[in-house]
């Protein structure tokens, strides 16, 4: 891989990972929480890391320290910072910490762990600026190999590698081990353990190349390169696991939003304006996703009791028999969600009558016995689920065919009044 290519990809990466800083920023200010401010701190912490690992970036840095390979302290550090992240993120998520005295103990766990890789980044910084290699050429791509000879350097990459596979083989354990009952959870740990695996290949990689440079052989400096390859994909697995399940989430939430819209229209714009937070609806949304959502299923609900007083018993009971004669079987779920879209069609038609006759008077609701609606009682945690169901059958052939008998009545009905008129 060429180096501007190699240069184009780790700047690409930072950039997402700047993206995603942001957006985890942001949620860290709404919920305060030590894994998200953890998660968050990893994705800063990548920027710098890739950044300074492109060749562009080695070079660039390197010039402005007036030391041609500074950039790989910088690299490697932030490659161990965030890898003990990952390794203290697991340790809190595999402890079920149920009481204050097993809180206490995963506390002091992920303290030590701390301390030991503030150790170890102190023991690097401590080694590499005692190497004397100021005065020979950096190339990014190879330096492992290329100052493995220089004991110091030599000792520093033992360190390395050595706090990386601790990290990596501590984490591995604990993700295998970790049986979360969170979706989100599951999702990080599977990526998690995934990433480390390919993760020991960079270490798998550079072992053997470092040791035989150590002793003037760089027959295996490629291997570094490869090496490269199986940190950048480790990289982006773990960044997948700590952001996957959250983008998938988002999006649910943009198609629910979405799905939602007919029914809230129905309910609340075609009803009123004033019931909504946001008159012109959720549009195109990117930020408060989860916000908007939540705020919508409000809106509906209100809208639907408002809407509820111009219902009709009629609509209700003409649905029921037709479900009941029905051949296409429907579930509870279903029948519920039919029985309801069909009560509040019919009722949004009343009230724009009514809106008509009153000739731009505010129209009363008809003194007579309403529906009553299908999963009125229905848990908060549920009421999505129950409105996106409903959202989906506003136009059911059976709800169709209701509307058309309740109008067919409505116009014998009114034909009937007519007639008695004209007799009279």
């Amino acid at each position: 891989m060429s180096e501007n290519t190699l240069t184009s990809v780790y700047l690409l990466v930072a950039g997402v990972n700047v993206v995603i800083s942001c957006w985890k920023g942001v949620a860290l200010l709404r919920e305060r929480t030590a894994t998200l401010a953890l998660i968050t701190l990893s994705f800063i912490v990548s920027v710098p890391a890739f950044i300074a690992a492109s060749p562009a970036g080695y070079r660039a840095i390197g010039k402005a320290m007036g030391h041609p390979s500074g950039a790989t302290l910088i690299v490697y550090s932030t490659i161990i910072i965030c890898y003990a992240i990952t390794h203290v993120l697991t340790l809190m998520w595999n402890t079920a910490a149920s009481s204050d005295s097993e809180r206490n103990r995963v506390s002091r766990r992920a303290v030590s762990w701390t301390g030991l890789y503030a150790g170890v980044l102190v023991a690097m910084a401590m080694t590499f600026w005692s190497a004397d290699i100021d005065g020979r050429a950096a190339d990014p791509m190879h330096f492992n190999t290329t100052f493995a000879d220089d004991p110091f350097i030599l000792a520093y990459l033992v360190i390395f590698l050595a706090a990386l596979s601790s990290a990596l083989l501590n984490t591995f354990r604990l993700a295998r081990s970790t049986k979360p009952e969170d979706p989100t959870l599951q999702h990080a740990i599977r990526y998690f353990s995934i990433s480390m695996l390919v993760c020991c290949g960079y270490v798998a990689c550079n072992v053997p190349a470092v040791l035989m440079a150590s002793q003037g052989n760089r027959a295996l400096e490629d291997l570094c390169v490869l090496a490269g390859l199986f940190g950048s994909a480790a990289a982006g697995l773990t960044d997948y696991g700590m952001t996957g399940a959250a983008v998938s989430a988002w999006l649910r939430e943009r198609r629910d939003i979405k799905a939602l819209q007919p029914l809230w229209e129905l309910t609340v714009a075609d009803v009123d304006n004033r019931l909504a937070l946001d008159a012109s609806g959720p549009g195109w949304r990117l930020a408060n996703v989860r916000f908007t959502l939540h705020r919508r299923v409000v809106e509906i609900l209100d809208g639907m009791r408002v809407l509820r007083a111009w219902s009709s018993a009629d609509a209700s009971e003409v649905m029921e028999r037709q479900v009941d004669a029905s051949t296409a079987p429907l579930s509870v779920a279903q029948r519920q969600a039919v029985v309801t879209a069909a009560v509040l069609r019919d009722a949004s038609l009343r009230l724009q009558a009514a809106r008509i006759l009153a000739a731009g008077a505010r129209p009363v609701p008809p003194d007579a016995p309403v529906a009553a609606l299908p999963g009125e009682d229905t848990a908060a945690s549920a009421e999505r689920s129950r409105l996106l169901l409903v959202a989906t059958h506003l136009h059911h052939p059976l709800v169709e065919s209701v509307l058309q008998e309740l109008r067919a009545r409505g116009t014998e009905a009114q034909g009937a009044a007519e007639g008695r008129a004209v007799v009279s």
